[in-house]
């Protein structure tokens, strides 16, 4: 297939998917996560000042505010008291900003998911560039139509909230991190061009990612890991003394963490803090930090108020805490029956399962049994084939530290929260297919073969298409499929709000 086929192909199935998610969500309502949201970007933008939703990081609902920007006779409501004196009022500033100050909530609503369109396409232009560069065009558009077509992703895509931002950042992050560490460096001056290239723009995604969600914080153990996996790579293979090893990607390391934090997410938090004034944060954060479970932290978070070259510094610390504290502390909701907060282990495997389309899952299976039988016909594994399916490994690794620490938090309110983990589900399974027919090469397998893939993506298709347009319900016929879905879960995983306005007509 040519680069240009390819290619063309890969824009029409994005253009796809951008249509099936603004013809789904034009008649829906704000969900509530986006009553907080929406606004407190407009206030970034508008006012310099973090005061709204400090738990979340600027950096996406800065994007949202962007077309608002354009926008005349847009109201700010800074009189008020949730603005003036309470301590993140952002629900009260919310509700007040859409639907009592005169605004268009429609209007406004709309286009702040715009932005977060645009973030859906960036995420599946890198799935289809990562895939080609491992696997090849065609397994690219597998991968691509996966990510296209999926329930999950159109779902959450469409609204103002953090978590296709997280998938995005999270996978693009990792692409130019895994390109640092495995960079070819045959020819030396190129080579090393290239890895200075690759680890700037390795530093400049990881700073973008902690200005998106503070979860994504998971990535430095994750990025130490394959650091230290890829040393031992190299070790065994260059005879090289180990601590000289160590100590060049240590440092290396250390640097992509200075340049996400001090090139990125400091002069974004600058821009945030500007006309936040200084009496006002430190009196919310003694406020907000007061309530931590781990009273010591509250001192040096005030302390940082204090000091104006410090005031970014505090403010993301404090939304960072923020975010242990509520992954620790857990957020009530249903699920199977029970109602807590105390989470369940069991929870996102079990989501995972019903709300995944079944297609997926069955090719997944698919995908393990025969690596399985590859691993174990395989010679042993070496250091050269570490080296060659090192990507293939990372992305492993990533997933199973992401769902550790999912399993182990008891913030268990959604599928979503485990979307960063979906993208390389799709690579990785869609790698195995293509191993799959590279290795059986007999013409009546590759045609039995080819009708099981053709009959799997029409359902996996279908699955998606036939909840149109209600795609936060989705679940599969595990459960005998959406209208079954509140049996099990509710919350994020099904109603988040967003059918008030088709529930006004129905009524």
């Amino acid at each position: 297939m040519s680069k240009k086929t390819s290619n063309l192909i890969a824009v029409l199935l994005l253009l796809f998917m951008l249509a099936i998610a603004v013809l789904s969500m034009k008649d829906e309502s704000a969900i509530m996560d986006e009553v907080a949201h929406i606004p407190a970007g407009y206030s970034y933008m508008t006012q310099k000042d973090m005061r709204l939703n400090p738990e979340h990081p600027p950096l996406l609902k800065d994007s949202s505010a962007i077309p608002l920007l354009f926008m005349k006779g847009i109201n700010f409501p800074k009189d008020i008291d949730s603005w003036q004196n309470k301590v993140n009022g952002q629900w009260d500033f919310g509700f007040n900003f859409l639907y009592s100050s005169g605004n268009d909530a429609d209007k406004i609503i709309f286009w702040s998911r715009i932005p977060m369109l645009l973030i859906l396409l960036i995420l599946g232009i890198y799935i289809f560039r990562w895939t080609k560069e491992l696997f090849g065009s065609k397994t690219a558009l597998f991968a691509l139509f996966l990510f296209s077509f999926s329930p999950t992703f159109i779902a959450h895509g469409r609204y103002v909230t953090t978590d296709v931002g997280a998938a995005a950042a999270f996978f693009i992050a990792s692409y130019y991190f895994i390109k640092w560490l495995t960079n070819k460096d045959s020819t030396p001056n190129k080579g090393q061009i290239l890895k200075h290239k690759n680890l700037i723009l390795a530093g400049l995604a990881f700073g973008l990612a902690q200005s998106i969600k503070f979860s994504l914080f998971l990535l430095v153990p994750c990025f130490g890991l394959l650091v230290l996996i890829w040393i031992f790579v190299e070790w065994k293979k260059r005879k090289k003394k180990l601590s000289k090893i160590f100590f060049n990607y240590l440092l290396s390391f250390i640097l992509i963490l200075i340049i996400g934090y001090i090139v990125i997410v400091y002069p974004i938090y600058l821009f945030h803090t500007s006309n936040y004034p200084q009496e006002k944060q430190t009196a919310d954060t003694d406020f907000i930090s007061s309530n931590f479970p781990f009273k010591p932290l509250s001192k040096p978070l005030v302390w940082l108020t204090e000091k104006p070259v410090f005031r970014p510094c505090a403010q993301y610390l404090l939304g960072l805490s923020m975010v242990f504290q509520r992954a620790t502390g857990g957020n009530t909701t249903y699920f199977l029956g029970d109602v807590t907060n105390k989470g369940w282990h069991h929870y996102f495997p079990i989501v995972y399962a019903i709300k995944t389309p079944l297609a997926l899952h069955v090719l997944t299976i698919i995908a393990l049994l025969f690596l399985a039988w590859q691993l174990n016909v395989g010679s042993r594994v070496s250091n050269i084939k570490v080296k060659k399916y090192f990507p293939e490994i990372a992305m492993l690794t990533l997933l199973a530290i992401y769902w550790a620490f999912s399993i182990s938090s008891n913030l268990n309110i959604g599928v979503r929260h485990v979307l960063p983990t979906l993208p390389f589900v799709y690579i990785l399974v869609s790698g195995q297919i293509k191993r799959i027919f590279d290795y059986f090469k007999k013409a009546k397998f590759r045609r039995v073969a080819g009708l099981a893939l053709i009959i799997l993506s029409a359902w996996y298709a279908f699955s998606s298409l036939s909840v149109f347009p209600y795609y936060l319900s989705h679940f599969n016929e595990l459960v005998g499929g959406a209208k079954n879905g509140y049996i099990y879960v509710t919350d994020s995983n099904l109603d988040w709000g967003q059918d008030l306005k088709r529930l006004t007509k129905w009524v």
